[in-house]
């Protein structure tokens, strides 16, 4: 064998440094507590080196009395170190230990007076499970003391967050891994809107596709249970750019803000989110046969942990306790309908029709035969009959029924502006039903 014979583990190296300092006791026998005694003072005199030190060093002549009576008692595994329970804070569970760590880490210039403090009042610690000179110990041991904290950021970035809830909502769109549908991959999109105060999601929706109406109805539907923020802040996305989610914010008095380009920090709040719903959540949804099933996993992931989870950056508090001190009215159906009207411009056949998404509308009022009209619509419930707009006035358009002597005009391939608004009563059925179920839980 060539290998060299050495220590087994660390305990074992000290165990023998250990022996190899009283070795001058154990070679002989003691008469009397006193000779033993005399022996120990002209040991504890003598300078030695430990294993990996540069210097030498003297022993107390308590310590190498209990090292000598613990090798004549149990030999070389004696003078093992005892194993006990290491570090600071220790009437702490790890998760309060994390728990404190993570909030110095979001709050580095917080005293460790107010984090504890705070997490006492709370209820997050009982009072006097930790000192302030143990809080600040272990912090010391992970690098989070405010030298080291100070050290490692020459260039400090500014914290910001929104003094209540409902003052800025992020939005931003997440990639999942593709479903399986009918044997074949689909992709999955997860759309959300987080507050920033509260860490709160106000919605989430689980799509095949990142198009703008998607974003929009999201946003409806968020301010449907929650109201309306005073900004929303995006990225420079196609999804967020266009004019339909422009208009809508300014119609309800909605700032819509970019990030800047090339600034992913200033994104940092949404992409935390992220990070957290993908390992505790997304990361686990391969191979779903739906994206029924993976909104409904979405959900129960945010009502039963993500909601009521203590956070960091809160100081302990779960985003449902912050949240709830800023809620607000959710907006009537009423104005949301009048932010998301579209309108066109057509004209009325000569038999008082107008024909809107491929669907024929009667016009009653046999004047404006020939004639262009202005023709509206909202986007919020598609089932809602059109209108049309003349002199200030409202007049509903009622669905020429198809007869079949009748003859149907083909659709047109290319639908814009007003023809693009999608008709779908059972699907508007579906959403309506499935809003009202939200509202009630």
């Amino acid at each position: 064998m060539n290998e060299s014979l050495k220590p087994k583990d660390p305990a074992e190296a000290v165990a023998l440094f250990r022996a190899q300092v009283i070795g001058p006791l154990l070679c002989r026998e003691y008469d009397s507590h006193g000779e033993l005694a005399e022996a120990l003072r002209e040991l504890a005199a003598e300078p030695v080196r430990p294993p990996g030190y540069n210097v030498t060093r003297y022993f107390a002549v308590s310590t190498l009395e209990r090292w000598y009576y613990a090798f004549r008692k149990g030999g070389i595994e004696a003078l093992r170190p005892q194993g006990r329970a290491s570090g600071y804070a220790l009437m702490l569970d790890e998760a309060q230990r994390k728990l404190l760590l993570d909030i110095r880490r979001e709050h580095p210039q917080v005293s460790t007076a107010l984090i504890l403090r705070t997490l006492e009042r709370d209820g997050r610690l009982a009072r006097g499970a930790v000192s302030e000179p143990t809080l600040r110990r272990l912090y010391a041991a992970h690098g989070l003391d405010r030298r080291t904290l100070a050290a490692g950021d020459r260039q400090p970035r500014r914290r910001w967050e929104a003094a209540a809830p409902n003052l800025l909502w992020h939005t931003d769109v997440c990639h999942g891994p593709a479903l399986r549908v009918d044997g074949r991959a689909v992709p999955l999109r997860i759309h959300a809107l987080l507050d920033d105060h509260s860490r709160y999601v106000v919605a989430i929706q689980a799509c095949s596709t990142e198009r703008e109406s998607e974003m929009l109805a999201l946003v409806v539907k968020a301010m449907r249970l929650h109201g309306a923020p005073d900004v929303i802040y995006a990225d420079n996305g196609p999804t967020y750019v266009g004019e339909a989610l422009a208009t809508a914010c300014g119609r309800l008095g909605v700032g819509l803000v970019h990030a800047k380009p090339y600034d992913p920090q200033a994104r940092g709040k949404m992409e935390r989110f992220w990070r957290t719903l993908r390992e505790q959540c997304l990361d686990h949804l391969a191979g779903l046969g739906s994206l029924h099933d993976a909104q409904v996993r979405l959900i129960a992931y945010l009502d039963r942990h993500y909601h009521v989870t203590p956070h960091s950056s809160l100081l302990g508090k779960t985003p449902a306790e912050v949240y709830e001190t800023g809620r607000r009215e959710p907006l009537p159906d009423a104005m949301l309908s009048e932010a998301l009207v579209v309108r066109g411009r057509r004209r009325v056949r000569r038999d008082g029709t107008v024909s809107i998404a491929g669907t024929d509308f009667e016009v009653k009022q046999g004047f404006l035969a020939g004639r262009t009209v202005t023709i509206g619509r909202s986007l919020l419930v598609p089932t809602d009959p059109p209108w049309l707009e003349h002199e200030d006035q409202r007049h509903v358009l009622e669905r020429v029924e198809p007869t079949r002597r009748g003859r149907r005009r083909p659709a047109p391939r290319v639908r814009r502006g007003i023809d693009a608004v999608p008709f779908d009563p059972p699907g508007a059925l579906l959403d309506e039903a499935a809003g009202r179920k939200g509202a009630q839980q």
